[in-house]
């Protein structure tokens, strides 16, 4: 059977989370506002869909297979996408934030086997979930410029199941996955160029079930209002996990959109 099409498969799978793109918006736990300002006493919520058009590449173990070398663009994710969620929210009031972070993807594929006697084709289905829950409290807070520090505790669930159908092992699958959660800590501002126009960025750092988690953007915003605001940027996450023959070493990178409603 294609094996290193299972394996690139699987990669895409596990990585297609990624992660955590929350600079979606100008009041997101990686993008906090500046001009709009919280009454006082009071909180503001925010929620924002997003898309992120990331490829990705790095090594990934599962099923008992040898390590392999992913490197996969977006599109080549995007042809096996079955489902994919990712959205934000953060409450805030005056210097401090509570924030969450949610994605999850479901990726499959099938491929035929060279002589079809353990089995005609394999398919491969992987499930993602990668979940942050954190904290901020600005230190820099002005009409211009607002800096937070942040924590918090990502979450990841990677599951991959192989099918077979036809031959000798017509009907069968095994499965594979790992869960694993890490903390993470770092920074996340916001500047305005103009009362609609601003930059933002992020950078995040941790470890915990993984060896090494990290998280960092660059992105411009526009406010239509009060209310209604879009960023458009570049984003880079990776993550280094190994645990038991399952290994998870991915850079996911690339262009992101997203809008937000402020309530």
């Amino acid at each position: 059977m294609r094996i290193r099409i299972v394996r690139t498969l699987a990669a895409i799978g596990t990585c297609l989370v990624a992660g955590t793109a929350q600079a979606t918006e100008i009041y997101s736990p990686m993008t906090p506002e500046v001009q709009q300002k919280t009454t006082e006493g009071g909180w503001t919520f925010s929620f924002a869909p997003y898309f992120w058009a990331a490829g990705l590449s790095g090594d990934l173990e599962q099923f008992g297979l040898p390590a392999v070398d992913v490197n996969a663009s977006f599109r080549d994710i995007f042809d096996h996408l079955e489902f994919g969620a990712m959205a934000i929210g953060e409450a805030r009031n005056g210097p401090y934030s509570i924030f969450a972070d949610a994605m999850y993807t479901k990726i499959s594929g099938q491929s035929g086997t060279p002589r079809g006697v353990l089995a005609t084709d394999v398919e491969l289905t992987s499930e993602t979930f990668a979940g942050l829950l954190g904290a901020g409290y600005s230190v820099i807070d002005n009409d211009t410029a607002r800096l937070d520090v942040v924590a918090g505790l990502r979450l990841w669930s990677v599951e991959s199941e192989l099918s077979f159908h036809g031959g000798i092992l017509d009907g069968r699958s095994s499965s594979d996955q790992a869960a694993w959660v890490d903390g993470l800590a770092g920074f996340r501002g916001t500047y305005s160029l103009t009362p609609e126009l601003y930059l933002t960025g992020w950078g995040l750092v941790g470890a915990g079930g993984a060896d090494l988690d990290w998280d960092v953007a660059a992105a411009i915003g526009y406010r239509f209002n009060n209310s209604i605001s879009a960023i458009a940027g570049y984003r880079a996450l990776g993550v280094d996990y190994s645990n038991d023959g399952f290994v998870f070493d991915v850079t996911q990178q690339g262009p992101m959109l997203g809008l937000s409603v402020r309530f």
